[in-house]
């Protein structure tokens, strides 16, 4: 578990001791905080200030945390958080008598407390609460991050969202926009006659989207299934059974990548209604989203990932060839044959896939993927796709290469997909079969066969719109976040201990008294046993940073060991390459040049399943992209802030329409069969462009 800095008024190890101790005070005389059940609450803190006129010299009663304590004398000043922002409570040992004020003084920052007492304002103009009675309703066993710096590493704050939102109030402003986001979502739909549904989560083939699925097993029917990756082929049964207008918000899972875009599990929004078509889609979509930021915020004018963004209705309309040649100067509309299409692919630097079919569609698709999609910053709706890329939507009446589809992009992020669906069942058959023989070629995020869908349609189903809305993408836009894990309350993260269980946790009954501790992160054996020493059956890993310590807060109270344990490590099995009998010169080695580069940020490249896309700090002021193909050993979020090696003077290389500036150094080994890879990853003491020799 990450650590967060605590208050640095005494040790870590103290500060715990000193919490458990008054409890078990409090514990012994009977008052144990966590056997009271309620505390009836008749305000709140933002609503006293609201009401300061109508409120004051009334009696009002509250609950929260101490954000703040401090004493003067025999009054003090204290700080109440609760759902609606701070209020001052003044709490004087005149209004509370001498032994409910030693009690007061006897509380924490961060306890959980119910108060009562009047409205007022101090001296200097502080609306605030005289406190008469004080209720300790929980006992905060941790202290909360140190008060002036608070809690702002990026992945503890994932973790530890629970702290996160204490200490952070934007970050729950994020999260009432995600709410009021799909309030407006429902109300919307809801007003125009569409009815909400619920689809399984869990099937037997998975379908819908082009994604590489999650698989599990239901034991009683013994089958493997597939967590959905999208709700279209069931919503779409829906119409077919003549409901018209139906829609879902729910839970999706790709067995994808993490990038600041991408989470293996996110919210969409999808909805089909019969008897429209796409271009009704987009004028839905475009009034939704508009309108939703208009509400919310009060305003069309956003700002987003570096630039701003005007929501004003009337977004650009392009197809996606007039987006090419607008942007590359390419006219795929001005030839037909599938040769021509990779001469203008080439001529402008992009290239397909190994598993790609060399086709006019794919050719005309991945220039605008790979080339066009970045450049597009004001919402612009991306029309008519390639039938090859739209295996669900409707043939364009006028081309049939084309389907009658679009996608919406804003600040080069795709917030939309959307289309006249399919309703031909032979035709939507035969596309179904393409996706079954890229899927036996290796492509494993192609289609499967799904021959109940084509029953449905073969009942017959209505000309329909359909379009599917990312929810987080759209949460992202409206509060100005670049990172998808600040709209998700609780990201997919990496686990910070990747070792099985059985083998992570040891059952502290089975130490010996005086144990010896295998925590690389403990400073002394006197301060791994602290958790005795408070009465917590629990082994807790620490880690120094000056003179305080570092606790993970989830081991408190704990009946296990989790500290990290350093095992014994096995090169038996390890089979390496043999070296090279020929020699290089020193003077053609001394040419290559090897630096130090720190990870500014990591991504997937779209479109491959191997290669990360580094923004690296070469140490020249100019950030370096170097590609690597290394996403089946690391996912993107482990690697930003680390530092690492790279030749830095390699001639660019062009991969997946990317250019490539360098080579990141890693040690390859094999056990086996197994190819194992490292990346080189060296002390963060060592500073950005620093040469090695």
């Amino acid at each position: 578990m990450a650590k967060f800095v605590p208050q640095a008024e005494m040790p870590l190890v103290d500060q715990v001791r000193v919490r458990h101790e008054k409890l078990q005070a409090l514990q012994q005389e009977g008052r144990d905080p966590f056997r009271i059940t309620k505390f009836d609450v008749s305000h709140h803190a933002q609503e006293i200030k609201d009401r300061f006129e109508e409120l004051e010299e009334q009696t009002v009663r509250l609950a929260g945390r101490i954000m703040s304590k401090r004493g003067m004398g025999k009054a003090i000043f204290a700080d109440l958080q609760d759902r609606s922002g701070r209020v001052q409570l003044y709490i004087k040992v005149d209004e509370m008598g001498e032994e409910a004020f030693t009690d007061c003084r006897k509380l924490d920052v961060g306890d959980i407390v119910g108060v009562e007492g009047p409205v007022f304002k101090t001296q200097r103009g502080e609306i605030s609460v005289r406190t008469r009675s004080v209720t300790l309703l929980s006992k905060s066993l941790l202290p909360l991050p140190e008060k002036f710096h608070g809690l702002t590493d990026v992945e503890t704050r994932f973790r530890q969202r629970y702290v996160d939102l204490i200490m952070n109030p934007e970050v729950r402003r994020n999260f009432e926009i995600r709410t009021k986001f799909v309030s407006h979502i429902r109300r919307y739909l809801d007003s125009r006659g569409y009815m909400e549904v619920e689809t399984p989560v869990l099937n037997t083939i998975s379908g819908g989207a082009t994604a590489r699925p999650f698989i599990t097993h239901h034991n009683t029917l013994d089958i493997d299934m597939y967590m959905r990756i999208a709700t279209e082929l069931h919503l779409k049964r829906l119409i077919v059974g003549g409901l018209e207008r139906v829609y879902e918000i729910g839970r999706i899972f790709r067995n994808e990548g993490m990038d600041p875009k991408h989470n293996p599990e996110f919210t969409t929004v999808e909805l089909y209604q019969a008897y429209t078509d796409f271009n009704g889609m987009m004028d839905l979509f475009e009034e939704l989203l508009s309108s939703a930021a208009m509400e919310i915020l009060g305003t069309y004018q956003l700002r987003w990932q570096g630039y701003d963004v005007d929501l004003t209705p009337g977004w650009p309309r392009l197809t996606m060839a007039e987006a090419v040649k607008q942007y590359l100067g390419v006219d795929f509309m001005a030839i037909s044959s599938d040769e021509d299409a990779e001469k203008l692919a080439a001529s402008v630097g992009v290239e397909l896939g190994p598993t790609k079919e060399h086709t006019w569609g794919n050719y005309l698709y991945e220039c605008f993927d790979q080339k066009v999609e970045e450049k597009l910053i004001q919402p612009t709706f991306i029309t008519m796709h390639p039938v090859d890329v739209s295996p669900l939507a409707k043939r364009s009446p006028r081309d049939p290469r084309l389907t009658e589809r679009f996608e919406l992009f804003i600040c080069h992020s795709e917030m939309g997909n959307a289309f006249s669906e399919l309703n031909d069942p032979i035709d939507q058959k035969g596309r179904f079969q393409k996706q079954v023989e890229l899927r036996a070629k290796g492509d494993d995020e192609a289609g499967m066969m799904d021959e109940d869908y084509i029953n449905a349609m073969e009942y017959g189903l209505p000309p329909t719109g359909g379009l599917g809305i990312g929810v987080d993408r759209c949460v992202m836009l409206l509060t100005g976040n670049d990172s998808i894990r600040e709209v998700i309350l609780f990201p997919t993260m990496k686990p910070l201990d990747r070792e099985k269980p059985e083998k992570a946790v040891a059952k502290t009954e089975e130490k010996p008294a005086d144990f010896e501790c295998a925590c690389f992160t403990c400073p002394s054996q006197e301060a791994c046993k602290v958790a005795q020493e408070v009465g917590a059956d629990a082994h807790i890993g620490l880690q120094t940073v000056g003179a305080d310590a570092h606790i993970d807060p989830q081991t408190v109270g704990a009946d296990a060991h989790i500290g990290p344990h350093q095992e014994p490590i096995d090169f038996s099995k390890v089979v390496i390459e043999p070296l090279f009998e020929d020699q290089v010169d020193f003077e053609t080695f001394s040419k290559s040049d090897f630096r130090a580069v720190k990870v500014l940020a990591c991504e997937t490249v779209k479109k491959s399943k191997k290669l990360l896309k580094f923004t690296l700090d070469d140490g020249t002021g100019t950030p370096r992209t170097i590609l690597s193909g290394i996403h089946a050993y690391y996912e993107p979020e482990e690697l930003i802030g680390k530092t690492c090696i790279a030749i830095v003077n390699l001639p660019p290389r062009a991969m997946m329409g990317l250019e490539s500036n360098g080579m990141l150094i890693s040690a390859v080994h094999r056990e086996g069969e197994e190819e194992k890879l490292h990346l080189l990853m060296v002390d963060p003491h060592i500073p950005a462009g620093a040469k090695l020799y």
